[in-house]
């Protein structure tokens, strides 16, 4: 037989290796296979960090452009429902003024009942100290009151000498609120052709694309703006939820500041797992200053109940047909947000990994 032993004959005095035949120099399948996966990922990291340091450049705008996303997707249904009545630009601005004109009678409100109650507020904080103070002499603690008069002179002698930190520290931060407010202004201007023309829009993004790839990133932005404006609206409503059962609790508790509390408790839902639980820890501190440690631990025992009312119940019904990926991800998802680009980052990356998971899903079914 031509050739014989582990090759056949490919010409005139040599032989072609078959594909079990590995020889010296040859590389297994595996390996070849482990290889292509493995370039193809430094590719895909790559591009991940080119993108990622972009938008680390350009972070205001991107922010604003998310905000901007966001409006759109809570504001949009009202405005198309008041097109049906009125012609659309003007259904455009009666939304947009309305819920800006809510957002800022809500926290005017919060403002004024800061101010009615600041000095009750005061008297409070300060006896609540007090008792604070003999709550920690007492059982079970029993620390020396040399040890609390201590940490106080620690902390008031920290503040003194620090000053200088301190102011330039607020200077930045009124830095930031230029910089928040020039967002704020940013995305409110980009809302408004979301709002109005976006369909139109993405249409003439398409458009730009090549012919045979049109029908994939249309299929692919449809899904994706699906999953964004769902996952947005059902956070807006678990957040409203979870308010609402935080205020009513407060309010029955007689803690002050229940209002701004309550709001603090709706921003902070929009941060996923952890935003809560942060919230409620702050209430709890005020409980524990002004009403004492019993009303403390019953705030801080509503961060189980809200969290099971949450996780088992809200999170299924409203959230389960818009984002489909598991707790341990969204976990991961939010502690990868906050690492690299902190508040921010993790308020953004669960809807951006839900579009992103929800997208690959639609193009590997019906690709």
């Amino acid at each position: 037989m031509p050739g014989g032993g582990g090759g056949r004959r490919a010409g005139p005095g040599r032989t072609r290796p078959t594909p079990y035949d590995h020889g010296e120099g040859a590389v297994s399948p595996g390996l070849r296979r482990a290889a292509g996966y493995a370039w193809r990922l430094l590719v895909l990291a790559a591009a991940g960090y080119a993108a990622f340091t972009v938008l680390e450049r350009l972070q205001l705008p991107a922010i604003a452009i998310f905000l901007a996303l966001v409006v759109a997707s809570v504001l949009r249904p009202v405005a198309d429902l008041l097109d049906r009545v009125m012609p659309r630009p003007l259904a455009v601005l009666v939304t947009l003024l309305s819920a800006v004109l809510l957002l800022a009678g809500l926290f005017t409100l919060v403002g004024e009942v800061v101010a009615s109650q600041s000095a009750h507020l005061a008297q409070e904080f300060h006896g609540g100290i007090g008792r604070i103070e003999r709550w920690l002499e007492g059982s079970p603690f029993h620390i020396d009151p040399a040890t609390v008069n201590g940490l106080q002179g620690k902390i008031t002698h920290f503040i003194s000498s620090h000053r200088s930190t301190l102011i330039s520290t607020a200077v930045t931060g009124a830095g930031r609120l230029v910089e928040a407010a020039t967002v704020a202004a940013l995305a409110l201007f980009l809302s408004v052709f979301f709002i109005h023309s976006g369909d139109r829009m993405w249409r003439w993004c398409l458009r730009q694309l090549p012919a045979a790839s049109r029908s994939t990133c249309a299929r692919a932005g449809r899904v994706a703006w699906r999953t964004f404006a769902g996952y947005t609206r059902g956070i807006v409503i678990v957040a409203a939820s979870n308010a609402v059962l935080v205020g009513l609790a407060l309010w029955a508790l007689r803690v002050p500041l229940a209002l701004p509390l309550t709001l603090l408790e709706f921003f902070a839902t929009l941060v996923p797992l952890v935003g809560s639980p942060i919230a409620m820890a702050i209430a709890s501190v005020v409980a524990l200053a002004t009403r004492g440690p019993v009303t403390a631990l019953i705030v801080l025992g509503l961060i189980v109940v809200i969290g099971q009312i949450e996780g088992h119940l809200l999170h299924p019904l409203v959230l389960s047909w818009a984002v489909r990926i598991h707790p341990v991800a969204v976990a991961l998802s939010v502690t990868a947000g906050a690492v690299l680009a902190g508040v921010v980052g993790a308020v953004v990356v669960v809807p951006l990994v839900s579009v992103a998971w929800a997208v690959i899903g639609e193009l590997r079914n019906r690709g």
